[in-house]
């Protein structure tokens, strides 16, 4: 498989497609309901509510919402990591990546808050990554602040993606004070409308934010879970070294792009230690650079049989784990 995705085949997008679906073929046969968490917010609360009476009818909805997901954000970052030119020829295997380090955790295909986040938080790293074309920088810096507010509706720790606009604009531009205040104006904007709505409709008499808590994240529960950690370190410190080997021959603004996407994997590892809840779920923010990096991983090796063997043993602990493992 990793030869089929390594070419820019349109056909590889419906295949793409296929391959998730075989990976992923126990949520469906098992669906399991989300219950929402103690620092879920109210916008994942609300759609909960509104999916219930669907799925006590189509128990699949769940599976299938969180699939719809899982696939879209696995093609639109392998279309924008394409367009940035973040390996030296367009391919598919980021998505390939994508699709297959979230079936090592069976918490990471479930329609979660952090889900839902991941994928505008995928937007939020092609805005950035773009900022150096754009016609209009504050605009986009806005739209990018509104859209970090937002996702703290789903899930208030997702705050922490503010660092990466901060980041983000220390690497890609030139220090301009009135870019990072409009990039703090459209994270506040959200709140303002949230407020004013919670004003005038009465409701502001004991209405209280999400916060936040400081704790150890939950890593494992079990050594399959341990297992599947390791493999994940094993293929993305193997993707770095590839990274690295071939940073410096890249373009600037492609080196800039990587170290978003470092960036992005340095915050999302910082998000559960600010969530109240332990859980695993919240850990799929991850994914998405850890997917950049084991596409490098499988894109760099000269020897075939490498990737190919990495691939296959990844596959076979998926259906392990997934098809005759107990939960």
């Amino acid at each position: 498989m990793t030869g089929t995705f390594k070419a820019n085949n349109p056909v590889n997008t419906f295949l793409l497609l296929i391959y998730g679906v075989l990976l992923k073929l126990p949520m469906f046969l098992h669906p399991v309901k989300p219950v929402a968490q103690q620092t879920d917010g109210f916008l994942y609360r609300q759609l909960l509510l509104n999916l219930d009476p669907v799925s006590s009818k189509l128990p699949a909805i769940y599976p299938i919402l969180a699939f719809f997901l899982l696939f879209i954000q696995a093609i639109t970052f392998n279309q924008l990591a394409n367009g940035q030119k973040l390996m030296q020829k367009p391919n598919y295997l980021i998505g390939m990546s994508y699709l297959l380090i979230t079936s090592l955790f069976k918490e990471w295909n479930m329609l979660s808050a952090p889900l839902i986040v991941s994928a505008m938080l995928v937007w939020v790293w092609a805005r950035m990554s773009s900022l150096n074309q754009a016609k209009s920088p504050m605009g986009s810096l806005f739209n990018i602040g509104i859209v970090i507010g937002i996702s703290t509706f789903f899930y208030p720790p997702s705050m922490a993606f503010a660092a990466l606009i901060i980041f983000g604009l220390v690497v890609i531009r030139p220090f301009r004070l009135a870019e990072w205040i409009i990039s703090l104006l459209g994270i506040v904007t959200p709140y303002y409308f949230l407020l004013s709505y919670v004003f005038l409709t009465d409701k502001w008499k004991g209405y209280k934010l999400k916060g936040f808590s400081i704790s150890l994240p939950k890593f494992y529960d079990n050594a399959w879970a341990l297992a599947a950690i390791i493999i994940v370190l094993a293929i993305t410190s193997i993707g770095l070294l590839f990274i690295r080997k071939n940073f410096l021959r890249q373009l600037v603004q492609t080196r800039k792009s990587w170290n978003l996407v470092f960036l992005y994997f340095i915050v999302a590892l910082f998000v559960p230690f600010i969530n109240a809840t332990h859980s695993f779920e919240y850990w799929i923010l991850c994914s998405i650079p850890l997917s950049a990096f084991a596409g490098a991983a499988f894109f760099y090796p000269q020897v075939k049989w490498f990737p190919r063997l990495l691939h296959w043993l990844m596959v076979a602990f998926v259906i392990a784990f997934t098809y005759f493992v107990k939960k």
